[in-house]
């Protein structure tokens, strides 16, 4: 087949999508010979993914949608005989069809209108599990989710979910047979996985750092749980007499000035530091310092940044959501994510036993070497050979 493969506009303050997308685009270019099928890059700016492509792929403009196309589409909703007899194509079709495509295969989890046999991938679908939150929820964001993706995952050739919590999940909100979603893990990026063993002093410097520190690189977000964690850091030093220094990196989506807000009313400010927005370069050396990683999102099923510190060194502390265990396994120590209490206690427990924690760094070395982007990129090859017999069965549209 000829596979065409939509890359999401990421951006790297987009954290863990922005990764993984950059990682399966650079591993794919690599194994594309490996593999039966050809391949074209569709993106809305091919431009900034070519230095990751070899000569022998090819990278298509995908246009974004104009008014005529967005009125078509909302009367093809409408009116689904008039969409069917004048034969309207999105703007997605008409690039897949002027580029000879037999298949799709989207890197991110956005949907986009389409007649093209597809893969997709769902990273989450806590709008339908925490629609509280208001990320997932306020300002129109619930309904902008859920009337795409719902037709978009029921369309969809094959889904690609990380856990079996996710495929549950994915079968039970919309109502998709068993066998069209496939499990293959987040994968380690490669990035830390070929990290150097330098110690990073220099990235110490620049953020004014000294190792040991709590470690969590997550947006600010509600649903992140900064709120919590700060309840721990206080219980550590005011009932444990253990004061430790939280350093959180990210971009704000909003959230960050109630979280500045609660480190003053703590009284937390010399333990606190926020660095912002972290390029990629500076991770390793975070998380190499760092006394643990706490990554307390209230968010499942699968999260990156516990296999980045697995990679790297570093003992995690995760919230117990749904799909933890199943990601993590033993590797990590996991807690109730809404108890500071238990939070605090935890990571006390940590700190006084030095044989738990270099156990814990063991066991997440190995767990981050079992599941590589190479890993990810060959099984969604078989999952292409799969079709290919189904959709040899027709010409192009």
């Amino acid at each position: 087949m000829k596979v065409g493969v939509v890359v999401d506009n990421y951006t790297p303050e987009d954290g863990g999508a922005y990764t993984f997308q950059a990682e399966v685009v650079r591993v794919l270019t690599r194994l594309a010979s490996d593999c039966q099928h050809d391949f074209v890059f569709l993106s809305r700016d091919p431009d900034a993914i070519r230095n990751d492509i070899n000569g022998d792929l090819e990278a298509v403009r995908l246009p974004k949608a104009g008014l005529l196309d967005k009125l078509r589409s909302r009367l093809g909703r409408d009116y689904p005989s008039l969409r069917r007899t004048r034969r309207w194509l999105s703007p997605l079709d008409k690039a897949a069809n002027k580029a000879e495509l037999d298949f799709l295969w989207f890197l991110g989890p956005r949907s986009q209108e389409t007649d093209t046999p597809f893969l997709t991938i769902v990273l989450d679908l806590q709008h339908r599990l925490q629609p509280w939150f208001p990320e997932v929820s306020a300002h129109g964001e619930w309904a902008s989710r859920e009337g795409p993706l719902s037709k978009h995952l029921r369309r969809a050739a094959g889904i690609i979910a990380g856990t079996q919590a996710g495929k549950a999940e994915i079968e039970r909100f919309y109502q998709v047979p068993g066998e069209r979603v496939h499990i293959l893990p987040h994968p380690t990026p490669a990035y830390v996985l070929e990290e150097s063993e330098s110690g990073g002093q220099e990235v110490l410097d620049k953020y004014g750092l000294q190792p040991g520190y709590l470690f969590y690189p997550a947006q600010f977000w509600a649903h992140k749980n900064h709120a919590n964690l700060l309840q721990a850091l206080k219980l550590l030093r005011d009932e444990h007499d253990l004061k430790l220094d939280l350093v959180l990196s990210g971009a704000d989506y909003g959230n960050l000035a109630y979280v500045e807000q609660l480190v003053g009313e703590l009284r937390l400010e010399e333990q606190v530091h926020f660095l912002g927005f972290v390029p990629q370069a500076d991770l390793p050396a975070l998380y190499k310092n760092a006394f643990a990683l706490t990554y307390l999102t209230l968010f499942g099923p699968e999260n990156l940044p516990p296999l980045e510190a697995f990679a790297l060194g570093c003992p995690v502390v995760a919230s117990n959501v749904s799909g933890a265990e199943e990601q993590l396994g033993d590797a990590a120590m996991l807690v109730e994510p809404t108890n500071p209490a238990q939070i605090a206690n935890v990571i006390r427990l940590l700190h006084d036993d030095h044989e738990m924690r270099q156990t814990l760094v063991a066991r997440g070395l190995r767990r981050a070497s079992k599941w590589t982007v190479d890993d990810f990129v060959r099984s969604v090859f078989a999952i292409l050979d799969d079709f290919a017999p189904l959709r040899r069965t027709w010409g192009s549209s």
